[in-house]
This record gives structure tokens, sequence and C-alpha cells, in this order.
């Protein structure tokens, strides 16, 4: 589905289609594509039928509240980490096959459906979060829909994947150390990974506490950004979910970049970019006009930081079960873990150390810029079962890597609008992140919707497994 989700719900408000064929239209790509990109691991069809008949109903009936609901009768999938009431809640992990059903939909999920959108299923992803690639030995591989030899990305493979094979315009996943960035660049779509702590995660399986984002993933900016409207708000469950008021943006969107004071980064984020990665930031600086550069000092520490309290916290999760239960882990997630549950408390805080100063050297620069860019991920999309990266003249294990550039951003919390870039591979999409202060997801959509409106950055059409 190439249609835009603000396009979909407009033609189910004004009565030219019913929100019941568009679910179907969805549900026959899901059958046809799913299987040779792996993106789902449960369709909700009951439940799904069940929301469009109401939807078609209230439409017929006239009710005057349909022209409040943005999403109307748009069908959409999240991340098997958020609870979807009767479903066990996966986290791409074996060991939650026979966890009791959620008993509630997570709070977004409730917040998506309260504004007319119809959940579909539930996607593939990374076990607990934990990887950059969606090469889920439970569940298997997402493959990327541009070349179904290749990775997707993760952890947010299964969204990422969804969205640009066409089986549904929207899709919601969780961004820690890059897991909507990096799969949205490599499938070539728009992701969205907003301030720390102004979506709840409500309702979602936790990996780290002091890093975990939700987010929304779209084949355009304005279905971003009316997603991510609708899901703004406090929550009480979420103790970092703040309280900042409602901040539409939405009604921003084409304002435009005039007066905004762009740089690119250097140092640190060219080192670790790959050839068609630093093409991309440049087409990308060339369209916006962004001549000047910046640089974030010490990034590479940021990023050890973020692995360190990734690998702590995330332990703290599973520890019971690592006891219990180790064998039942994927190998690879189980061995960082273990190495987690070992680190001395004096390195955490050492860790926490870095990422404030780290915050308050971004906040410096912030007075300088309003928006920084940077590639996304080091390279196009790997092939599946990639060991190893060659990054300018540099090999690095594959897996860790594809978060070199994410990593330092998200240890801070900023928000993040990753833009997709054409043309700069002969076949595959790469992204481009769009970086601002904390609460300015404002700025990075607006200039990410300037892009867009120029034609500079377009998802590609769906290819592949979704022919």
């Amino acid at each position: 589905m190439t249609e835009s989700a603000h396009v979909i719900a407009a033609s189910i408000r004004s009565g030219e289609r019913r929100a019941a064929d568009v679910l179907e239209d969805a549900l026959m790509r899901i059958a046809r594509i799913d299987p040779a990109v792996n993106a789902f691991t449960d369709v909700t069809a009951t439940r799904a039928r069940t929301a469009a008949a109401a939807i078609d109903r209230r439409v017929a009936a006239g009710d005057p509240m349909i022209g409040a609901l943005p999403l109307l009768g748009v069908p959409y999938a999240v991340k098997n980490l958020f609870d979807i009431s009767g479903l066990p809640t996966l986290a791409g992990a074996a060991l939650e096959r026979h966890a009791p059903p959620a008993a509630a939909d997570a709070v977004l999920v409730q917040r998506l459906d309260a504004a007319g959108a119809v959940l579909v299923g539930a996607l593939n992803m990374d076990e607990y979060a934990y990887g950059f690639s969606t090469e889920n030995s439970h569940f298997g591989a997402t493959h990327n829909p541009h070349d179904l030899t290749r990775i997707a990305g993760g952890s947010s493979g299964g969204s990422a994947a969804a969205v640009a094979s066409g089986m549904v315009p929207l899709t919601l996943g969780s961004d820690t150390n890059g897991s909507i960035r990096v799969p949205a660049s490599l499938c070539g779509v728009f992701g969205l990974k907003p301030t720390f702590g102004r979506l709840p995660r409500s309702g979602t399986y936790p990996f780290v506490h002091d890093l975990d984002h939700l987010g929304p993933f779209a084949r355009n900016c304005v279905d971003l950004a009316v997603a991510y409207d609708v899901m703004q708000g406090y929550h009480a469950d979420d103790a970092a979910c703040s309280e900042r008021p409602f901040e539409p943006v939405v009604p921003q969107l084409d304002l435009g970049v005039d007066r905004l004071r762009i740089a690119q980064l250097g140092d640190y984020f060219e080192t670790w970019a790959g050839p068609e990665a630093r093409a991309a930031v440049a087409h990308v600086a060339h369209a916006l006009g962004a001549h000047a550069h910046a640089v974030l000092p010490a990034a590479e520490r940021a990023r050890a930081a973020a692995f360190l309290i990734t690998n702590a916290q995330g332990a703290g999760v599973h520890l019971d079960d690592l006891r219990s239960r180790a064998a039942e882990f994927e190998p690879l997630s189980r061995d960082r873990f273990l190495a987690g549950a070992l680190l001395p408390a004096a390195w955490i805080d050492r860790a926490q150390k870095v990422r404030r100063w780290f915050a308050e050297q971004a906040a410096l620069l912030f007075g300088k810029h309003d928006v920084l860019l940077a590639a996304a991920t080091p390279v196009v999309a790997p092939e599946i079962g990639t060991d190893v990266l060659e990054i300018n003249g540099q090999q690095v294990p594959m897996r860790p890597s594809l978060g070199l550039l994410t990593q330092p951003i998200s240890a801070i919390g900023l928000p993040v609008c990753t833009v997709p870039v054409r043309g700069v591979h002969p076949t595959l999409p790469i992204g481009v992140q769009i970086i601002a202060a904390p609460w300015r997801e404002d700025l990075v959509l607006r200039v990410a919707r300037h892009l867009e409106r120029m034609g500079a950055c377009t998802a590609p059409p769906p290819a592949a497994g979704a022919r």
C-alpha cells in the first residue's frame, strides 16, 4: 500500500470508500507479500474486521465524531513488544511464546485506535530488541523488500519492512540505540524517534529504562506527523514520561526551513559513514543549502556509555530467566545480557556521568544550530548472514556497528527523523538523520517535510517481495 494514511482516512470519512474494503485489501497484501518478507508474527484479522465494520456503521449513521478521527480506517501494525489484548507479548523471544496473553492494549495502541486506526497485526524484531538486523532465530529473519537477500535492519525490522513493502501505511517500533532509525534507513522509509519521555511506553516490553523510545514509521512525513500527534500525552504508568503539554506538529509541517540554522555533523559522524552514507548526507545538505559543519565532541564516548547502560539495564530485566532458562535465549543476546550482569557498578555510574556531560555538549551546539544532519547507517543494507562490515577501510563486526551513528544520539534522547535517500546506490536506499534539541520534533519534521516536498527525500516504490 503506497497510498498515504491521511488520504485513506479522508476517503473513508467522505464515504468514498468503506473501511472494510480498505482492510481486506491490506489483508490480501499481507497474505501475498509477507511469506517472502517475513515482517508479521501475528495477523489480527478478526479484531481488525470487527473494528472496520464498526467504523463503517458510524460513517453510515452520520456520526459527527467521525470528522475528529485523523486515522479513520487506516490499517497499521506494531512491533511485537507492544501489548495487544489477547496475544502474548513476544518481544521477539521464544521464552515468551507461552506467556499469558496481554489483558489490555499498550497505551499507544489505544491512542491510535481512538484516532480511528485499525490494528492488523504484530511485527518481527530482534529478540528483546537487542540487535540491529532482525535476523531472529526463533521467528526467522525479516527480509529487506528492496532485495530479499538483505537484512531489513533492527530491532524494529518488521515495522520498517511492513511499510516499505506496502503491506500497511503505518507501523510502530521502538528505538533504544537506533532501532527505528537503522531499519528506516535500510528499508527506505521515514521513521521518527521522538525525544526521550515524549511518548509513553506503558504496555510495552521493556529493554533499557533510560534509553527506550517509541515511535512511528511511514512512507511520508505527513503520516508520520499525524501519528505522532495522536500519540502525544502524559501517562502515569511510565515513570519517564514527560508531563509536557500537547504540542502538535501537523500545523507547522509546511513552514519551510527559512532562517533555520542547519549543519552537517563531521568528525566521528564522517569517520564512520561509508561512501553511500556520506553521499546521502551531502545530497540532503545540498537540498537544504546547509553548508555549515559542526562537531559533537566525544561521540565515541557517548556510544560506549550507551553500550554499558544497555548491557547492565537490559540484563537486569532478564536475570531470573538467565539463571533458569539461559538455553532458550538466542546465543548472541544471552551472552550480551550475561556480560551486562557482571559489569561493575562503578562503570555504570561513569557511563551515566558521560551521558550527562555529552548532553551538555549537545546543548551548547544547539545554541549555534537548530538542526544537525548525520547519516543514519554507515552502509546500505548488508546481506543476511553478514558478520563483518568494511567502513572506510576498517573492518568491524556487522551487528553492533549498524548503530555506530545512532547510538550517540539516543544516548541523550534527542528527537530524530530519519529520511530516505535514493540514488546513491544502484538499487538500495539509505537514510539521513535530522536531529534537533529536546522537544523540537516540530523542527525535524519540518525539515523532513521540506525535503519530501522538494523530491529530495522520498520512499522508494515497494519492490522485491512486494511484487
